[in-house]
């Protein structure tokens, strides 16, 4: 958390505030009747709880925790009406506790009561003074743990300052009572609700190391996890749905995962499972009527919302929530009518204005957008969004824009110098050719930012920096995307993922953002081959391996397994088979039935509804999918044998720190309905398996080369320096699976035995080979420039130096190669432009470069020549074929005549 951009606000609070912090705590034995109680409520077992502190109280217990422990369990199963008598009781009995104050102001914003709620604030203020004024022995007696946490709650609550918070009320309440479970909790709840997931996680795996088992510190740890590591967040979710299975707040956080992998009717279960505890949960039907609205039921929503608004008719969280909710669905337009709900209830209520501000930003009404990101910073200067937001807005006012009518592209100024020219063509193409195909036009410009760090495209992307794993992303009529800078170790195809990316452009409009993931992914994939051979996904020995073991996802279930995959891998893999689903469909029913499908879905037809009207009933279309996938797989070297050899680790349980390899969702969803299934027999039926999902090896046939037996000789002779030894088993994987792409490319291992043996003329076919096939692999692309060069082949030397900036174009050896090929093939421009970039970016020896520029700048009489012959003899004096070109110039251009540059 960013402790460091805001001064500790100074109040009339601070003089008593810190005074408390040099007292003792006197510690107070709890009664082991309400330590039980207390058990009962964290195991979930509200009803027995809540007559136990009921016949305590009645009994006339002298202990406000019994009142506290009450209205929370009240509280907990929706009786909202008696946690308030509970509190007013408790409060003329306890006139300055601190602690029920804090408590009544959730139970009175529950109630819907703000102004009461406001009030109790007031109260703690008041109390707290009074207790000031009365002298150190009072406070030495009120300066327990208990209260330091719930002072500093409730100075949260006032907008104090997070980092004195932190570190002199929570941090000094654990040092009073190292074993003080609230401390911990607040401090990682300060954290998550500041957006600081790391430091979230950090503290509440403090809290853990105390208490194993706490369901409230598993809980936060989910929280913490949920927006980058799902599998992490289903083992927390996993622990504290183990020791509460009435844990409402925890049904909710995998229903917002349901809702995210587009898993509505599981979503919708256990939201029903949720209202059975409490049946008015806010955020419960907030949620349902987030769901009605994804099924475009408007009367179902209304109702939803309502009831979720039952007790608390303006409380600006359900609105809130739903629209952040339906923003997560690319519904940016209602996500922001949502937050703009929210804010007409609250206008401070900053959530709701930190989420409109990223949701105007991605529908590209940056001013308003912006500006309220600038507002919740400057009301609170430690929401790392915010934070994050205004030094990004910063930054990019310094990137260049280029414009035509189509597109704004926002680079940084000195990536636009050299590639810009190439993003705005490329973009271009891919708006020409996709409008035409699809029959849709955007209606508005599309904005493209290319950022050169990865960091600000993960703020501008997610608000967060810390999102790895993506190129790019569309929000409809705004596309973020990464640039090759931004890319380390090896970087895509950028003309690849920009290509990709203006497709979801033309797809969510058409649909108006009303389509799953997965068919949105699967035709930008598919599109991507379309273009360019070499681009998308295509079949290969791993997605061959899942197809035939196995692990194709449903049809109806595609966009869950973009959601908690098992690696990277299968991430690939779900977006190579969804691709694999429209090549199906337009080859068995047309294009234009893909077209009737997107139709549909923008008129609030679901997606299996959809496809079902414009193909075939969904079984048929799930049994005639997987027939197909197998038989791309088995078309894949169907003269090789693909028996794996065994390895001892595909035995071993696949167990990820002690959570099965079953799917999160599923998984967690099955627990639900063991735990609170009554019937034993009900809940073994309803338990997943944790066994290790494995199988004998299938036998091989000897009648048939084993790939895998060929690429391990082929490596192991490449190792040793054989290359004929080697030669021979790839000639093999060659002939009999000739489509091959990537680093183990049998191609490209040819090539570097043939390159190891002298054999240039070979290699140099079996680059142009691989090279047709691979969209990114600059290595090969580089050494066909050399190659083409040596044996003069000029058209092959400029060919390989597009490849290469299509992936790269932030290095100078292609554009040398390019600058050099264009002279000699006569195209005078071209190689002009090539010099002048690489210029841009320092070559080792810029005098040749400003030498080869002036040449050709003086062939087409241009003044500028005359310059750039000067600063090549600026870079070396003694230059002879430059001193040379002067001297013509002034011979051709003596001093005084004009010279006239030619139109640009």
């Amino acid at each position: 958390m960013p402790f460091i951009r805001k001064p500790l606000t100074v109040t009339r609070w601070t003089g008593w505030l810190f005074a408390l912090l040099v007292l003792v705590k006197v510690p107070l034995a709890a009664a082991a009747d309400l330590d039980g109680c207390r058990q009962l409520f964290l195991k979930g077992n509200y009803t027995t709880c809540i007559q136990q502190a009921q016949q305590a109280l009645d009994d006339s217990a002298w202990d406000e925790g019994w009142p506290q422990l009450l209205a929370r369990a009240q509280l907990a199963v929706g009786k909202y009406a008696e946690a308030e008598q509970t509190i007013a009781t408790a409060l003329n009995r306890f006139p300055s506790s601190i602690q029920l104050r804090l408590l009544a102001y959730d139970v009175f914003r529950a109630n819907g009561r703000t102004t009461r709620a406001a009030d109790m604030l007031k109260e703690l203020n008041n109390v707290v003074e009074q207790l000031g004024s009365q002298g150190p022995a009072r406070l030495r007696f009120r300066a327990t743990p208990a209260n330091l946490v719930a002072l500093g709650q409730a100075l949260l609550l006032m907008n104090v300052d997070p980092r004195p918070v932190l570190e002199n009320f929570f941090d000094h309440a654990k040092q009073l009572d190292p074993d003080y479970r609230e401390a911990y909790l607040a401090s990682g709840e300060l954290a998550l609700g500041k957006h600081d997931y790391q430091l979230a996680a950090k503290a509440f795996n403090e809290a853990l190391k105390k208490f194993p088992d706490d369901p409230d510190a598993q809980f936060g740890l989910a929280r913490a996890y949920a927006p980058s590591d799902p599998v992490r967040m289903g083992q927390a979710l996993t622990s504290v749905l183990n020791y509460n299975s009435n844990h409402v707040a925890a049904m909710l956080l995998l229903a917002d995962h349901l809702v995210d992998a587009e898993q509505y009717a599981d979503a919708e279960t256990i939201l029903s499972q949720a209202l059975k505890v409490n049946p008015w949960n806010p955020r419960a039907w907030a949620y349902r009527a987030v769901l009605a609205h994804l099924r475009n039921d408007t009367n179902a929503e209304t109702s939803d919302r309502l009831n979720a608004l039952k007790f608390w008719a303006t409380n600006p969280s359900v609105d809130n929530l739903i629209g952040t909710k339906l923003s997560q669905n690319y519904r940016f337009l209602e996500g922001s009518a949502c937050e703009r709900r929210a804010l007409a209830f609250d206008p401070g209520y900053l959530p709701a204005k930190i989420q409109l501000a990223q949701d105007l930003l991605r529908l590209g009404n940056e001013s308003e957008g912006w500006q309220l990101a600038q507002d919740v910073h400057d009301a609170d200067g430690y929401d790392v969004t915010a934070y994050n937001l205004v030094t990004l807005r910063d930054a990019m006012a310094k990137y260049a824009t280029l414009t035509n009518r189509d597109f704004v592209v926002r680079m940084d100024a000195h990536e636009a110098a050299i590639y810009g020219d190439r993003v705005l063509a490329l973009l271009q193409q891919a708006h020409d050719t996709l409008s035409q195909k699809y029959g849709f036009t955007p209606d508005a410009p599309t904005y493209v930012e290319v950022f050169p760090e990865q960091k600000d495209f993960g703020v501008r992307t997610f608000g967060m920096p810390h999102n790895p794993g993506f190129l790019g992303v569309c929000f409809g009529h705004v596309v973020t995307a990464n640039s090759p800078a931004a890319q380390s170790g090896h970087p895509e195809n950028w003309e690849d993922v920009l290509w990709h990316e203006f497709c979801h452009v033309i797809t969510l409009g058409m649909t108006h953002n009303k389509m799953p993931r997965w068919i949105s992914e699967g035709i930008s994939v598919y599109e991507e081959r379309q273009a360019n051979p070499a681009w998308g996904q295509k079949m290969n020995p791993n997605y061959r391996e899942m197809i035939l073991g196995g692990e194709l996802t449903p049809v109806s279930d595609l966009s869950s397994a973009f959601m908690t995959p098992k690696s990277s891998l299968h991430v690939q893999f779900a977006y190579y088979e969804s691709s694999l689903v429209i090549e199906y469909i337009i080859q068995n029913f047309g294009f234009d039935a893909l077209i009737k499908i997107l139709r549909d879905l923008g008129d609030g037809v679901t997606i299996n509804d959809a496809i079902a009207r414009n193909t075939a009933p969904m079984d048929k279309i799930e049994k005639d999918f997987a027939a197909f996938a197998r038989d791309r797989a088995n078309n894949l070297g169907p003269g090789l044998d693909w028996t794996k050899p065994l390895d001892p680790a595909d035995s071993a349980d696949l167990s990820v720190a002690g959570f099965p390899s079953t799917n999160v969702v599923d998984y967690l969803q099955q627990l639900i309905h063991k735990r609170q299934t009554e019937s034993s027999a009900s809940a073994t039926n309803g338990s997943p398996s944790t066994a290790a999902h494995s199988s004998p090896a299938p036998p091989r046939n000897p009648a048939l080369p084993n790939y895998w037996d060929l690429s391990h000789q082929a490596q192991t002779a490449l190792k040793e320096k054989r290359w004929a030894d080697a030669k021979v088993p790839l000639q093999k994987l060659i002939d009999l699976c000739p489509n091959q792409t990537g680093p183990d490319s049998a191609y490209f291992l040819m090539a570097a035995a043939c390159r190891g043996s002298g054999d240039t003329n070979q290699e140099r076919q079996l680059l142009q080979k691989f090279a047709s096939l691979d969209s990114d692999d600059t290595d090969a692309y580089l050494r066909l420039m050399e190659l083409d060069q040596l044996a003069g082949d000029w058209p092959g030397v400029s060919e390989n130096a597009a490849r290469f900036l299509a992936v790269n174009p932030l290095v100078p050896q292609p554009y040398r190669y390019l600058a050099r090929a264009s002279g000699e093939l006569g195209r005078t421009d071209p190689a002009i432009r090539s010099y002048e970039r690489l210029l841009l970016l320092d070559p080792p020896d810029p005098a040749d470069v400003h030498y080869h520029l002036a040449r050709l700048l003086h062939g087409k009489n241009d003044a500028a020549a005359k310059r750039q012959v000067l600063q090549s003899l600026e870079e070396a004096p003694r230059f002879r074929d430059a001193l040379t070109l002067l001297l013509e110039m002034e011979k051709t251009n003596p001093p005084g005549t004009p010279v006239v540059a030619p139109p640009q």
